[in-house]
């Protein structure tokens, strides 16, 4: 299969890597790191060992089989324009929420997936494997503003349930793709509360540790687990708002998990502001807090101060 991974920085570099070993994969992200990937292969460390040579370009190439995206949320737009006409299928591996609705602006095939995969950029051709995780990927349904609109074009609904079925079936040869790769993967049925039970976690861990300073661990005790979990309930409330069934417990289930799982690492959100980096924190924190029909605080204040910092920092 003829991958491209748009957005190759860590994340997306270890998913480029990894697929490299079954498929043909062209990493496009920024120099240096193309360019020592370029000239030396890409050097994979830590729970992965490995050295691949995969294509590696600053510009998306004219056509794939899939597109595997991995931008920063705030940069979904311009991968889309950017994939636009070029690639069979896309996969969105971001994230936050509505990565989807945008990339399906520009695009058609659009598949929603979540990794937790731990991945850290080290220096230019370098990415360390933090933590093995999993690939989850799969079909979204549509839209009510697209399902709408697709109704209004045709005049019936009979040609949802096909796009359905075809979405689910390149779902499938994905997830054989990756598996082919080495890469642990599950093609699910319920993406949307999936998407959601990983916005809760991320709503709970990408702030706190951005803030506090501290790896995932340090939030399950004292005041930063009291915030975390407080986090993770209002998502999971707002998740139920919209419809989306996700109870409490699941969600804070799944934050204990990550929590345990990823002790030691740092998240994104937290490598982002070391870096004085601009953060993700409106696709998590402002995406709870601006569907949220009843006050969400400590959602509302988190998501405040990390804005304040961005500011403060000019990266806002």
């Amino acid at each position: 299969m003829n991958v491209v991974v748009f957005g190759a920085g860590s994340l997306g570099s270890l998913m480029g890597g990894l697929l490299a070993r079954a498929h043909d994969v062209t990493l496009v992200g920024r120099d240096p790191h193309m360019e020592a990937v370029r000239r030396s292969g890409l050097e994979l460390t830590g729970e992965i060992e490995l050295v691949t040579d995969p294509d590696a370009r600053t510009d998306a190439p004219s056509a794939a089989d899939l597109a595997v995206v991995t931008t920063k949320a705030f940069d979904t737009e311009s991968a889309a324009r950017a994939l636009s006409g070029r690639a069979d299928r896309v996969l969105s591996l971001q994230n936050g929420l509505g990565n989807e609705e945008v990339l399906r602006t520009e695009l058609d095939r659009v598949l929603a997936g979540t990794c937790t995969y731990g991945a850290l950029y080290r220096e230019p051709g370098v990415v360390e494997c933090t933590g093995r995780g999993e690939v989850v990927l799969g079909a979204l349904p549509e839209t009510k503003s697209e399902r709408s609109d697709r109704d209004d074009r045709e005049g019936c609904t009979d040609r949802a349930d096909r796009v359905d079925c075809a979405d689910r079936a390149a779902a499938g040869r994905m997830g054989a793709a990756f598996r082919e790769a080495g890469i642990e993967t599950t093609i699910a049925g319920d993406m949307i509360e999936r998407l959601w039970e990983k916005l809760a976690v991320n709503a709970a861990i990408n702030p706190v540790t951005a803030l506090t300073g501290t790896p995932n661990g340090a939030l399950r005790t004292d005041e930063a687990n009291r915030l975390a979990t407080g986090a993770a309930r209002e998502t999971a409330r707002v998740a139920r708002e919209e419809g989306i069934d996700l109870a409490e417990g699941r969600a804070l289930a799944a934050l204990e998990e990550v929590l345990g799982t990823t002790a030691a690492n740092d998240s994104s959100m937290l490598q982002d502001r070391r870096q004085g980096r601009r953060t993700e924190i409106d696709a998590i924190s402002g995406y709870v807090a601006d569907r949220a029909s009843e006050p969400v605080p400590i959602t509302e204040t988190l998501r405040d101060l990390v804005r304040a910092w961005e500011r403060s920092q000019g990266v806002r």
